[in-house]
């Protein structure tokens, strides 16, 4: 089938339905065409087009009757209809009875293409969002969590089930905001010791004067304020899993104390001398590989070597943009359910947006752009414009100039698409080729 979409049109006139069947074919289209109303309901259902091109006025059935038929059997189906020059006030009929569009006879052929291209694109984004939404609810009941139709997050998934099986320590290394907590809680959540604490210990937000009590639990009056014993978060998630994000910055005197607890399994809180035995699974999590910090001696090798039992790395969202049109419309519902907002379509001008931004944020960045696109926070676009930074490709920096030059013609031609394409020095046909593609029509 064409890339470009297939097409099912219907009428009765036999000179119009193949002059529009060789027109569309010409321009990349694959078309069925069919002049018995009924005969295109059986149709549909074989083939199954993106979109369906009907006349309104035909015998036996007319337009506005199959119009209705494919709309109680074929919901989502974009149907456009084809009008006489007195048949205005019957295709705006049609359209408040749920058609996608109109087109008068004789219809211009760059328009019909436009119109076709960009219903082709809304019926696309439709399946697509009935897909992702299939893949959504298939994970939600996944201990994991963790959303993606990549290869690569594929890969992922298969690594969590593997190690959440065996209860060995893990080493967990990615970029920020790509997750590390998330896989962390799913290895716990797939383990045997998920009904147990799970504790969580960010080493660099913990002051190194205070990192010890913290971690380790001080006994009563082992330095001043302690009014009495305290348990440290090793000692609280006895039976569970402790999880050390950015690894790299634990303090020095804490790493020998913990190098000791891996190796004997028992915590000695602060000014008190008596191990207490403890079974924990202690999963870590640094940026990037932790041999340079080795090297300069800010990490001890012997711990570096008991910490990575196994080890998970987690792929950055420039590596996997085709998870990015299912994060972002899921993060989206998820914000506006919260706050009680109505769901905003997602346009294919921003899915473009989306997909050419290289997200040096990864998922928390997305997930804070469909947060603030959910409330309306943001412009019309939601998402950062592609800027020229390294590992940008040429297609996308000049597809982000395109954009702007198209959308500054309209907008100073009051946009009459002719006017535009004269101006930006273009084929009409072009020139609304281009508008299908980008999502500019409608803006």
């Amino acid at each position: 089938m064409s890339g470009r979409g297939h097409i099912l049109i219907v009428d009765d006139d036999a000179d119009l339905l193949s002059a529009a069947s060789d027109w569309l074919q010409v321009s990349g289209f694959t078309v069925s065409a069919v002049s018995d109303p009924h005969a295109a309901l059986e149709r549909i259902a074989g083939t199954d087009p993106d979109v369906v091109v009907s006349d309104i006025r035909m015998p036996g059935l007319d337009g506005m009757s199959l119009l209705s038929a494919i709309l109680a059997q074929h919901p989502g189906l974009p149907v456009v209809m084809m009008t006489g020059h007195g048949d205005i006030q019957l295709a705006v009929s049609a359209m408040r009875a749920g058609a996608e569009d109109f087109i008068e006879k004789p219809w211009d052929a760059d328009y019909l293409v436009s119109v076709l291209d960009r219903a082709v694109e809304k019926r696309r984004m439709k399946r697509e969002i009935v897909r992702l939404q299939q893949l959504v609810a298939a994970g939600a009941g996944d201990a994991s969590g963790i959303l993606g139709d990549s290869p690569a997050i594929r890969h992922l998934r298969e690594r969590i089930a593997t190690f959440a099986g065996i209860d060995i320590d893990v080493l967990i290394i990615g970029e920020t905001g790509v997750g590390k907590e998330l896989v962390a809680r799913a290895l716990h959540e797939g383990s045997s010791r998920r009904a147990a604490p799970f504790v969580a210990i960010n080493c660099a937000a913990i002051p190194e004067n205070l990192f010890e009590s913290e971690a380790f639990g001080h006994a009563k009056g082992a330095f001043t304020g302690a009014l009495g014993e305290r348990k440290g978060k090793f000692e609280h998630a006895d039976g569970g899993t402790v999880f050390l994000d950015e690894i790299e910055s634990m303090p020095l005197p804490a790493q020998a104390k913990i190098l000791r607890l891996l190796q004997e399994r028992t915590v000695e809180r602060l000014g008190d001398n008596q191990p207490r035995p403890i079974d924990i699974r202690v999963i870590t999590a640094a940026k990037s590989d932790l041999a340079g910090d080795v090297e300069t001696g800010s990490l001890r090798r012997d711990l570096y070597y008991r910490l990575a039992g196994g080890e998970i790395r987690i792929p950055p969202l420039k590596d996997r943009q085709d998870d990015v049109s299912l994060l972002f419309p899921h993060f989206a519902g998820l914000s506006a359910k919260r706050h009680g907002r109505p769901v905003r379509a997602i346009t294919p001008e921003l899915r473009a947006r989306l997909l050419a931004h290289d997200w040096p944020g990864n998922v928390r960045e997305l997930k804070s752009h469909a947060e603030r696109f959910a409330l309306g926070l943001d412009d019309a676009s939601a998402a950062p414009a592609p800027s020229a930074a390294a590992g940008e490709t040429l297609p996308e920096r000049l597809a982000t100039f395109e954009i702007s030059e198209i959308r500054a013609a309209m907008q100073a031609c009051d946009g009459r698409s002719a006017a535009a394409a004269e101006k930006l020095g273009i084929p009409r046909r072009t020139l609304n080729e281009k508008l299908s593609r980008y999502g500019l029509r409608e803006s």
